[in-house]
């Protein structure tokens, strides 16, 4: 019979490699020749095929749409032909699969026997050979390791040279184990039956090399249902063919295991381990000396995030980023202007440009500029690309590392600070920026240098700015007509947390007035006469005082008045009632400078992004508060309900630095700020008082895209402080600035001179100076004591400067650069708060779980209370007396190099008492440290007495107890700091964190008979619920509700002593040398009495006594000399110490209970 055939073409839009299949019938030994057309070209022979089944492959590599024609042509054995044609068309060719790295250590064959024997199989491949000598559920394992750079490991598994099955892949990138079945040739990647695991424990197998399991036990903690002692580790309950196998029963509801693997003291990894019960399961098998399991396998694919910043630029030639570097991979810097780089299946969907990065190391002077990336791998751009750096710059950037292949092996974003201060700082920090006028026209400049393009919105029109590259600083020109007029930035900008290119319209970080609510910038001329209250340029200040003997009360601005009926009712909560002179509040302010005071510290008083400026948008506490009982929740609740609207926030959530708070105004919108500001510091001025601000430069309100982030929404991740990865830190609380960047620490200093210049601010505390470098903070003062009164108006060298010289964080330990902490500020100038005595003082830390922990003054030892956090009597005792040692370290200044004799019967340094592992001392000269009892931190300093003092304590005893608490730090070398109201016995009603807690909580009360604040209900849940239970019965208890006798009495004693301090020159000594031979204990030493501190000072003698009980202090080497008690004391308000005396026979002072007496020689 004639044979016949029939073609089958490839499917239409076929491309790569396509089959063609010639169906034969008849005829006999059949050959068929297949030919093919690809458009108009020639026909070509593709091939032959001599036996059924009659295929052929061709490759189709033609443009989408070409026409395909085949033709089949059948001749048998007697030459008899038949043919057939067909027809096609190209499709388009995929693209070229990228490749893609892997990170797996080990692939893994899991196999299944019928007969369960598995003697003399074995898993080949990568060059490896392998028993399957681990058994799970499916039947038996067996594993090998994957080659460096490899994407794939192919094998087999063999018997005696004999194969079960074909040669397998297994695919790394998509899984790093597969399960494979006797005599079938497929494989699967998941498992294809798995067990269910028993949840009530977790299986460890562990398989050492030597296979000797005698003595390796599991040490066993969190998570376990039985956790084991160091000494008696649990035991294998069997081994097998994989080695020993560890049941470990879990606690109910586990999530994880923590573990080590021992054999006596010998680990088989050094660190602890925690297996992750969730993620890993409750059955894993390890390999000794291993901190990645075995099973079950995790990698796959590097992580390419490209969301993280992991690679830092830190100048124009160099990059840091921890990679491995080899003679096999390649480094580079990705860019694309219009963004749109993405990680796609473990490749990049576009290559960008790039710039090549070759492989350096840091230098000395690297290193020592950025400590924190010293071990860092370091890459240099390659030469021939460095004319691109600054393009680069102003687009989407990732860092790339690749395999020899191409593969990505890593790719991340990239940390620009270092090279934008490198390129652009040198002529930026010179700039002047934001609002400036000179010779009638208006200058609005922003530094913006990642910026594609800057305009400037003007009063409802956009006007183009101008770059200048060299400084990255964007600026228009225009008339005096600008001047008043609202603007805002128009930026255009890539955003890495967006991760897109984005238009911001944003304010001047620069801004010297803003609309309300900081909705636009005003183009504002701060020297305008029509700026100036009467009276502002010839405003005469009070004497200047010096650092060490600075005197401060901190006030909060709306707590000052709020509450203060006296004060005009429009001016309540505002700057302007400090200009009501006759106010309770001012009368009170009066006073305290008649007394010494000599500043008022202002919490923050520049604008906030947390409170509604105007008043319409505010909401209040919808609730009588008044009627609720003292330890009721019920005004909490209320107060909580309305604080995200309320009027009242402590401030430090700095949204613009250098104009002043519009809630505080009584007209937010414009200049009204500006001139009120002013009148506030002239009443105070008038008042005897100079002003400090409290400044926040530590961090900003928001970061990132959000409307109230400035800084970040016009050079994206350079003026926040980033992270390794490159997420912003918050160990402030909120979004830290960097002010180690030039750019931001410009912003500081430049702000800083505006206050003083401009609102002749006296002083600055600045909130976590440790978070600043040390340079930082030595720039302001040089910029500051650069302003004259013939040219600026102010005296800048008498501009005090003092700080919270905290010590953590990412910057801890001068982990980035020298910081501006209390021990590296020592002997600058520049003082730092001392918690070494607060915290002797008033017992315990801020922290404490228990708030009864006692110290000096609140009845350690002396009178103690009944929390078991206080330890035994002899426990109280020893603590007591280390605490006395604090405190006279803290009664010298806080100085470093202050010999003296401490409880012991020691001679030591004040750097030698320890404070919680640090040196109590770290002052070089009086004036280094400032002394504080309380501040608006933490509980109040009445509020902190409540909880320590034993609860039978009589109001009467606990407002002498408060004085003496004070007198710690009024009457120690160095300046003083008191929180406003504390003379009076202030309370928030046991709240530790007030910083959100409405009018209610915080409000002063300057008259005595609308009570001090205690017993307002319990204070707010969010921080203080953990401590209701040790409250509740304290607000109800009468012993702890005062009247005038006890509030008018200890703000009077308190001024007593302030006078003291101020006008006896012995408490103003200038040098170490001074104090150490001025001051001394003379009754320190083993024998001291607890509870009493006695201090000599020039002609003065000092008794602080904390204990209930009259004390007499006999100084022997004072015998036969003559002493009085103090003639302000003799004379003034406290009848108590009146009582105080002096024995000259014997130099017996003798002081009342809970008393602080100063004596005077006579």
């Amino acid at each position: 019979k004639k044979p016949s055939v029939s073609l089958r073409a490839p499917a239409s839009g076929a491309t790569g490699t396509v089959e063609l299949t010639a169906d034969v019938s008849g005829g006999g030994l059949n050959r068929v020749v297949f030919a093919a057309q690809t458009g108009t070209g020639r026909w070509q022979t593709l091939g032959t095929a001599d036996h059924a089944p009659y295929k052929v492959t061709q490759h189709v590599a033609a443009p989408a749409g070409t026409a395909l024609r085949y033709k089949a042509v059948v001749v048998d054995s007697a030459g008899r032909i038949a043919s057939a044609t067909a027809a096609s068309t190209a499709g388009q060719a995929p693209a070229p699969e990228k490749p893609v790295a892997v990170e797996r250590t080990h692939a893994v064959v899991h196999y299944r026997r019928e007969d369960g024997n598995y003697d003399g199989w074995t898993l080949k491949g990568a060059g490896q050979e392998a028993a399957f000598t681990g058994r799970d559920a499916h039947g038996a394992f067996a594993w090998v390791k994957v080659p460096e750079g490899a994407s794939t490991v192919a094998y087999t598994v063999e018997k005696n040279g004999t194969a079960d099955g074909p040669q397998r892949s297994v695919d790394l990138g998509r899984t790093g184990e597969v399960w494979i079945t006797q005599g079938q040739d497929g494989q699967s990647d998941t498992n294809p039956s798995p067990a269910p695991q028993d949840k009530t424990k977790a299986v460890l197998h562990y398989q050492r090399p030597d296979g000797n399991y005698e003595g390796w036990g599991l040490h066993t903690w969190t998570g376990a249902a039985q956790p084991t002692d160091w000494s008696k580790p649990l035991m294998p309950t069997r081994t097998d063919a994989y080695g020993a196998v560890y049941e470990v029963p879990l606690t109910e509801g586990a999530t994880s295991l923590s573990y080590i693997l021992h054999k006596g003291d010998e680990k088989d990894l050094p660190t602890d381990r925690s297996l992750d019960l969730a993620s890993l399961g409750h059955e894993v098998w390890a390999l000794a000396g291993q901190p990645a399991y075995l099973l079950p396998t995790v990698g796959g694919a590097p992580n390419l995030d490209l969301g993280k910043a992991e690679a830092q630029w830190i100048d124009r030639n160099t990059v840091v980023w921890k990679v491995k570097p080899t003679e096999a991979t390649s480094q580079q810097l990705v860019y694309a202007k219009d963004g749109g780089i993405t990680v796609t299946d473990g490749a990049l969907n576009t290559e960008g440009q790039w710039l090549r990065l070759r492989q350096t190391a840091l230098t000395d002077a690297q290193k020592a500029k950025y400590p924190h990336l010293s071990a860092y791998p370091a890459f240099t751009v390659d030469p021939r690309d460095t004319d691109r750096v600054r393009d680069s710059l102003r687009g989407q950037l990732i860092a790339t590392q690749r395999a020899a292949n191409g593969a990505l092996l890593a790719a991340t974003g990239v940390q620009t600070a270092g090279v934008l201060d490198d390129l652009y700082a040198k002529k930026a920090t010179g700039a002047a920026l934001g609002p400036v006028f000179r010779g009638g026209r208006v200058d609005l400049s922003v530094w913006a240098p990642t910026a594609q393009s800057v305009a400037l919105e003007l009063d409802g029109r956009t006007v183009p700015m101008r770059r200048d590259d060299t400084s990255g600083v964007w600026s228009a020109t225009g008339p005096k007509s600008w001047t008043g007029k609202p603007y805002r930035y128009v930026v255009k900008v890539w955003a890495p947390t967006v991760q897109k290119i984005v238009t911001n319209k944003v304010t001047d970080p620069y801004s010297t007035a803003l609309t309300t609510d900081s909705a636009r910038s005003l183009a504002v001329d701060l020297t305008d006469p029509k700026l100036a209250p009467k009276g502002w340029n010839s405003l005469r200040k009070p004497a200047a005082v010096p650092l060490r003997d600075a005197q401060i009360q901190e006030l909060h601005i709306r707590d000052f008045s709020v509450a203060d009926t006296t004060a005009e009712k429009d001016h309540r909560g505002t700057y302007l009632a400090f200009t009501d002179r006759d106010s309770k509040g001012s009368r009170h302010l009066r006073d305290l400078a008649a007394s010494g005071t000599s500043y008022v510290h202002l919490l923050p008083a520049f604008d906030i992004g947390t409170i509604p400026e105007k008043k319409s948008d505010r909401t209040e506490p919808a609730c009588d508060l008044k009627v609720y009982a003292p330890d009721s929740d019920e005004q909490q609740a209320c107060v909580a309900a309305a604080a995200a609207k309320d009027a009242y926030n402590w401030g430090y959530d700095p949204l613009h630095y250098t104009v002043p708070e519009g809630s505080y105004s009584t007209d937010p919108e414009g200049t009204r700020r500006t001139v009120e500001f002013r009148q506030m510091v002239q009443a105070l001025n008038r008042d005897g008082l100079r002003t400090v601000m409290d400044v926040v430069y530590n961090h900003t309100v928001a970061s990132g895209q959000s409307d109230k982030s400035v800084l970040d929404r016009i050079v994206p991740g350079y003026y926040q402080r980033l992270q390794a990865d490159g997420t912003v830190a918050t160990s402030t609380c909120c979004a830290n600035t960097a002010t180690e960047n030039a750019m931001m620490g410009k912003l500081v200093v430049d702000s800083l001179v505006t206050w003083a210049r401009e609102y002749k601010v006296d002083g600055f505390r600045f909130d976590l100076m440790g978070h600043h470098p040390k340079a930082n903070i030595l720039a302001v003062r040089k910029a500051l004591d650069g302003l004259t009164p013939a040219k600026d108006g102010v005296d800048g060298k008498s501009i005090v400067l003092y700080g919270e010289g905290w010590n953590f964080g990412e910057i801890a330990d001068d982990a980035r650069f020298v910081q501006a902490t209390q021990k590296n500020m020592a002997g600058t100038g520049v003082a730092t708060f001392s918690d070494r005595a607060r915290d002797a003082v008033r017992g315990g830390g801020p922290f404490d779980e228990d708030p009864g922990v006692q110290g000096f003054a609140s009845g350690l030892f002396t009178a103690p209370n009944t929390s078991t956090a206080n330890g035994t009597p002899a426990e109280q005792k020893a603590r007591l007396l280390h605490y006395q040692d604090l405190i006279k370290v803290g009664l010298t200044g806080n100085l470093a190099d202050y010999s003296f004799t401490d409880t012991s019967g020691r001679t030591v340094k004040g750097s030698q008492v320890d404070y919680n592992g640090s040196p109590a001392g770290y002052a070089a000269a009086p004036g280094d440290a400032l002394a504080y009892a309380d501040a608006h931190d933490n509980e109040t300093l009445y509020d902190a007495l409540a909880f320590k003092l034993p609860a039978g304590t009589s109001a009467a005893d606990r407002a002498r107890m408060q004085v003496l608490a004070m007198a710690t730090a009024t009457l120690s070398q160095g300046p003083a700091l008191s929180q406003a109201g504390s003379d009076l016995l202030r309370s928030k009603s046991l709240d530790r964190n007030s910083y959100d807690s409405g009018d209610w909580f915080n409000a002063i009360h300057w008259d005595c008979r609308d009570g001090n604040g205690f017993g307002r209900g319990l204070p707010p849940a969010t921080d203080n619920k953990p401590k209701w239970g040790h409250g509740k019965p304290l607000l109800v208890n009468p012993n702890l509700t005062v009247g005038c006798a006890q509030i008018d009495g200890a703000s009077a004693a308190y001024r007593d002593l302030q006078k003291i301090r101020t006008t006896e020159k012995a408490f103003s000594l200038a040098t170490a040398g001074q104090v150490q031979d001025a001051l001394s204990f003379p009754l320190s030493g083993r024998e001291e009495t607890p509870g009493v501190i006695t201090m000599r000072l020039g002609d003065l003698v000092v008794v602080l006594n904390a204990s209930p009980a009259a004390t007499s202090q006999r100084v022997a080497e004072l015998a036969g000399r003559g002493y009085r008690l103090h003639p302000v004391q003799a004379g003034g308000a406290d009848t108590v110490v009146k009582s105080a005396s002096y024995e000259a026979g014997s130099g017996t002072f003798t002081v009342p209970a809970r008393t602080v007496a100063v004596f005077k020689a006579r």
